[in-house]
């Protein structure tokens, strides 16, 4: 994650510094909110694959969330902070013949909390080219249940964000985008629905998003 955010900042910095000297773009400067939608795929990282042939443990749903943003357009340069909340509808059943599937069980991807930095050069006066990154914690609700109630614990993932995208201005203020998202997940814990909480443990975990927004900037 610190990887991740210093990466963002360098970048920022390299990008934005040439540019300060020149008048700030309107176009892309000021707060923003939208909603976005996609695709969404969770599978284990390469050192916690059951390898059980024809057992994929994908777990891909329809991604689907709010973001607010703030950037500063100077020049030819844009470089901003931003968060996001989504959730997906994946989840996945256990197999009786791996009761380790997807290394979680039984669960259905819950919400994303996603806060970090962006990036990007403008192609033309209205189009933004961008690359992210930054700190995201999601869940996954276990979905055992005994016939009358279902279970209400999770577990909670922190891992860390990049991505890249394309950014496009309509008219002064709005906007349309279309970016994708790599996530990795090395740490997580156990919550039980009584609040209790277990240890931090291990674990790899990654995540793939194609994501497309719409928004308003203010």
């Amino acid at each position: 994650m610190r990887i991740a955010i210093a990466a963002a900042l360098a970048a920022s910095t390299m990008i934005a510094a040439p540019a300060f000297a020149q008048d700030t773009d309107p176009t892309f400067t000021g707060f923003r909110a939208g909603v976005i939608g996609g695709y969404d795929i969770v599978r284990p990282g390469s050192t916690e694959d059951s390898d059980i042939d024809g057992d994929d443990q994908n777990v891909d749903g329809f991604l689907y969330g709010v973001e607010l943003g703030y950037d500063i357009g100077v020049g030819g340069a844009v470089v901003g902070v931003e968060a996001e909340l989504s959730d997906s509808t994946g989840k996945v059943e256990a197999q009786s013949t791996d009761p380790n599937f997807f290394g979680f069980g039984e669960v259905g991807t819950g919400r994303d909390i996603y806060v970090g930095l962006r990036a990007g050069v403008l192609a033309s006066p209205s189009t933004l080219v961008y690359a992210k990154g930054g700190y995201t914690n999601a869940r996954l609700n276990v979905l055992a249940t005994d016939g009358t109630t279902e279970l209400r614990d999770n577990f909670e993932l922190d891992g860390w964000r990049i991505g890249a995208g394309i950014e496009q201005a309509i008219g002064t203020n709005s906007y349309a985008k279309l970016e994708y998202r790599y996530s990795n997940y090395s740490n997580a814990n156990f919550e039980y629905s009584n609040g209790a909480i277990t240890e931090d443990f291990d674990i790899d975990t990654d995540r793939h998003q194609i994501a497309v927004g719409v928004g308003f900037r203010f």
